[in-house]
């Protein structure tokens, strides 16, 4: 049983992102969890003056929210009649990023998927606040999805990497799951113009092979200087289908490439990206 953890703001986008969320999770036994965390729209309601109008205001957010998960939910069933997925939904007064971890910690989730944008949808901007934020704090795999992207079967998907971090296995592992189950290629991309030397990379680069047994796995490396042009033209020449990078906060270079990489790639993002957390969680 697999646990996705589904962030929604009743958007377009948001369930463009739900229905690749279905069509991707297709062959397996899958709960959603459609949440709605919606603190902000009460916070930011400037016609509230007191508690009493708060609490009111609350209580009418509440509502809509319930009827628009409801909304939500019999319109994915409807495309999507899926009998090995089950939906549960979930309003809560809070901060997105918190909602989403607190989710995450007591389901045991395995991945959050959501849209790039939300409601706002700005088209000079990609990745929107809410995502970036979900992204680099939420402490389980992140996938998002570019507004308006149609799902294709991911035959082909990236992963850069300088070898440098200690890859947690369960990270990994659902990479390696997804890999497998479409028959995917997973191509590693180092970006340097040294060879894999040091004996942290050399261990780090078995322990990548080593997860990803049985699955076509090839190894790249190519010298460019700027990372986001290198990254982006190899996901054109190899016709990529997903981009995985790795969020740490304990290697400078892996934060320089997640940083760097994802505020620029967000400028003209073509295919979903997933964000892998590099921290100690529960195996499975």
């Amino acid at each position: 049983m697999r646990k996705i953890v589904f962030p929604t703001d009743f958007s377009e986008n948001a369930f463009n992102a739900l229905q690749y969320a279905a069509e991707l999770l297709k062959y397996e036994t899958c709960e959603f969890f459609l949440l709605h965390a919606y603190a902000d729209e009460v916070y930011n309601d400037e016609k509230v003056l007191n508690r009493s109008l708060m609490d009111e205001l609350k209580e009418k957010v509440l509502s809509h929210a319930e009827i628009k998960l409801e909304e939500t939910l019999k319109k994915i069933r409807k495309i999507s009649p899926n009998p090995h997925h089950t939906y549960h939904k979930v309003a809560s007064f809070g901060a997105l990023v918190d909602e989403v971890n607190d989710l995450v910690d007591s389901e045991n989730a395995d991945l959050c998927i959501m849209g790039t944008r939300g409601k706002s949808d700005d088209r000079n901007i990609n990745f929107g606040t809410n995502t970036l934020l979900v992204m680099k704090y939420v402490q389980c795999p992140v996938l998002g999805i570019p507004a308006g992207y149609k799902y294709n079967t991911p035959r082909n998907i990236l992963f850069p990497t300088n070898f440098l971090v200690p890859y947690q296995r369960r990270e990994l592992k659902l990479v390696s799951e997804i890999a497998r189950v479409f028959g995917s290629e997973i191509h590693s991309l180092y970006i340097s113009k040294y060879p894999v030397e040091s004996f942290r990379q050399k261990d780090n680069l078995n322990f990548l092979k080593e997860q990803f047994h049985n699955i076509k796995f090839q190894t790249h490396q190519v010298d460019g200087a700027d990372k986001v042009s290198t990254i982006m033209g190899f996901i054109e020449k190899q016709e990529i289908d997903i981009l995985v990078l790795v969020n740490s906060r304990h290697s400078e270079l892996e934060n320089i490439l997640f940083e760097g990489t994802l505020d620029k790639i967000s400028l003209n993002p073509k295919i979903p990206l997933l964000v892998l957390q590099n921290f100690n969680r529960e195996s499975v």
